[in-house]
């Protein structure tokens, strides 16, 4: 007799454990006046299934996670808005006097940007004490700096920046033109 009740017992608690889960996945009922009662459905219709049933006025969106499209039958619609495309490409191409300009200018700026990193990478092997690469002695076209070391290093940082910021600023004009990042390399 023990023996068929812990049996017993022990299915209902499977039984009503079960139930609470099944409860605590199903959606929420909905809180306008017009619902009605959801109609019984059977063991293979999903549930999500009930939900095109009720005409909601306000023509909610639904959110699909993988658990939901694993379930879908027939095409998946494509990303974006048919009536709104947005961008995809305007197919004209950008003024080609105004790429060579761009082209000339980057150009000029990473020349500047390069020149700057040498002199820095210069400044730092001299304040660690280190001999300069080239080690010809005094250059004539050079003069004497009086600014110490370290301040002529954050100068430099400075200008760097500045000139990174020219060429940043230089791509985003001509994105907004319609180059291509290739168009200007």
């Amino acid at each position: 007799m023990t023996r068929l009740y812990h049996f017993w017992s022990a299915l209902a608690f499977c039984g009503v454990l079960s139930c609470s889960t099944c409860l605590g996945q199903s959606p929420a009922p909905s809180n306008s006046p017009a619902a009605s009662p959801a109609p019984a459905t059977s063991p293979t219709q999903p549930p999500d299934a009930i939900a095109p049933a009720v005409a909601d006025p306000k023509k909610t969106k639904k959110v699909w996670t993988n658990e939901d499209v694993s379930g879908l039958t027939g095409p998946i619609s494509v990303v974006g808005n048919a009536k709104n495309p947005g961008k995809v490409g305007t197919g004209s191409k950008a003024d080609p006097q105004y790429l060579t300009n761009t082209r000339k200018e980057l150009a000029k700026l990473r020349g500047q940007l390069d020149d700057a990193d040498k002199q820095l990478a210069d400044l730092k092997d001299f304040s660690e004490g280190k001999t300069p690469a080239a080690s010809g002695g005094y250059q004539i076209n050079k003069g004497y700096n009086r600014e110490p070391v370290d301040q002529q290093i954050t100068g430099l940082q400075e200008k760097k920046k500045q000139l990174q910021d020219k060429i940043d600023a230089l791509l985003d004009e001509a994105r907004k033109k319609g180059v291509l990042p290739g168009d200007l390399r």
